[in-house]
């Protein structure tokens, strides 16, 4: 049986681990976690604890080669400079219930670069009948922030909360490089 791949620029990951790369942001060094289905998770900090949590979750080995997670850290890196306004790597979505699968995919697929969704607009959009409240533990369960954009559902009367990074914070400095929020308004 061929053990199957995600084929990048630069390499590929084996079906048995987890390749890691960080990219270096005003936010933090932001880690990438690809596994052969695709990216599997962010975070604002890059650690070797923070790898471990991540590959022992996966059940993955680090592939200790950075190699096959290029792609997304070439587009991370473009989008903190301004350069993109959308990601087109492949996600694996197997750390999401499904239920959180269900609400992250809606907002993936359909709240886009510099426009914003209030926590009660995606619980409508996805068709889950998670209240509002709900949508939010969702937003701060994400484990592909940045690039499952939970920095883009804001509360009815204002910006509400963010996990990643350093909190609201972040949300901001996303919101901003994203036009949605004038720059200095915070």
């Amino acid at each position: 049986m061929a053990e199957s791949s995600v084929a990048t620029d630069t390499g590929a990951v084996s079906t048995g681990s987890v390749a890691f790369g960080s990219v270096p942001t005003e936010l933090g060094d932001v880690l990438a976690a690809v596994t052969a289905d695709g990216l599997v998770a962010t975070a604002f900090t890059d650690s070797p604890h923070i790898r471990a949590a991540i590959a022992s979750r996966l059940r993955l080995a680090d592939a200790e080669d950075s190699a096959p997670a290029a792609a997304v850290l070439g587009q991370l890196r473009d989008y903190f400079r301004g350069k993109r306004r959308s990601f087109d790597v492949a996600v694996d979505w197997r750390l999401m219930s499904k239920a959180q699968r269900r609400v992250l995919s809606t907002l993936y697929e359909t709240v886009p670069y510099g426009r914003v969704v209030t926590y009660g607009e995606l619980a409508a959009r996805s068709g889950s009948e998670i209240p509002p409240r709900g949508i939010g533990s969702i937003m701060g369960s994400n484990p592909i922030p940045i690039v499952v954009p939970c920095h883009r559902v804001v509360a009815g009367d204002g910006l509400g909360g963010f996990s990643g990074g350093t909190g609201v914070e972040s949300k901001r400095r996303l919101l901003t490089l994203e036009g949605y929020l004038p720059p200095g308004l915070w």
